[in-house]
């Protein structure tokens, strides 16, 4: 089969389209034939190798997986000898590790039935983003009717899950984002926009009951000036910062504070679960969320999408079509 593979930690160069052999399932996995991936950070973090700190599990010198992907959405073609839950023919989505490729493996607690109402592009930009966003809108996180809710990075691909579910849950949304991204964040269901370009969101009195911040630039002080006494802070991802802690050095910063404060900080690392994929696929097909699309790229320009995505600012998410 055709793949996206590499041989070493790198930039976009790094990665070659190769012929290699086409996996088999293990007793407890499918193997899906991929029709498209999506393209977010993991992504990057997979191919460089960063923050360093990563490679304990990724692959010290190279990766382990030299496969890149890891959203997927497509057929189930053969299943595992303890498969139960699904049969060739199923459309699926979910975390399908190497889906840069014509097939992937996947774990049968990390896919879903595709929704019915999606494409399947759209279902690929779905898992990673819906469930960072599902999970950081949850817990003590989770917004009341009426609260208001900040969402930095709204245009992005998480930011534009977020928007759209703290609206489904009734909140008053303010979306940060840059000028071109405005009437997108406000299309998704944001009543205020920010411009962060002229504007720094504590520069109006407002100050919001939850914080989504998906940028992973500003302060501590910035971010906590700007919420309620009692408001929760979640920190999404980790870009940014040193080589080896990336900008995850910020979120332990706000995991160790915040049992001394009255505010809530969180640092969220999203984890596939099967239950939330279930969730998506529900909002999903009742309207209540729909994936942002910014561009698609075929699978041989798999290197392109990711230079887009660290550099031409996407609105939603990029996806790889195979």
């Amino acid at each position: 089969m055709k793949a996206i593979v590499q041989d070493a930690y790198g930039a976009e160069d790094v990665l070659v389209l190769r012929d290699i052999d086409r996996p088999v399932p293990r007793d407890d996995e499918v193997l899906v034939e991929v029709r498209a991936a999506g393209v977010g950070p993991e992504v990057w973090h997979l191919m460089t190798g960063r923050p360093y700190v990563a490679r304990a599990a990724l692959g010290l010198r190279r990766p382990k997986n030299p496969v890149r992907g890891w959203d997927g959405a497509g057929r189930v073609v053969a299943v595992g000898a303890k498969v139960t839950g699904f049969g060739p023919g199923d459309e699926v989505f979910g975390n399908c590790p190497g889906s840069f490729a014509e097939y992937a493996r996947a774990e049968t607690d990390r896919v879903a039935l595709k929704p019915a109402n999606l494409t399947f592009e759209q279902a690929a930009a779905l898992p990673v983003s819906g469930m960072t966003a599902l999970q950081a809108l949850s817990g003590k996180s989770r917004p009341q009717p009426g609260q208001r809710v900040l969402v930095i990075g709204a245009s992005g691909g998480v930011g534009t899950y977020a928007v759209q579910l703290a609206t489904v849950y009734g909140a008053e949304v303010t979306g940060v984002c840059g000028p071109a991204g405005a009437d997108l964040v406000r299309s998704l269901g944001a009543t205020h926009v920010i411009d962060y370009t002229r504007e720094e969101i504590t520069d109006s009195p407002c100050r919001y009951d939850v914080i989504v911040d998906n940028a992973g630039l500003r302060p501590l002080s910035v971010l906590r000036r700007a919420l309620t006494p009692r408001g929760s802070l979640v920190i999404v991802g980790g870009e940014g910062g040193s080589g080896f802690l990336g900008g995850m050095s910020r979120g332990l910063r706000a995991v160790l504070l915040s049992p001394f404060i009255t505010q809530n900080l969180r640092n969220l690392i999203s984890l596939t679960r099967r239950e939330d994929l279930l969730t998506l696929k529900d909002l999903a097909e009742k309207k209540q969320i729909t994936p942002v699309i910014d561009r698609t790229y075929p699978l041989a320009e798999a290197p392109a999408a990711i230079r887009h995505l660290r550099q031409g600012h996407p609105r939603g998410k990029l996806v790889v079509t195979v």
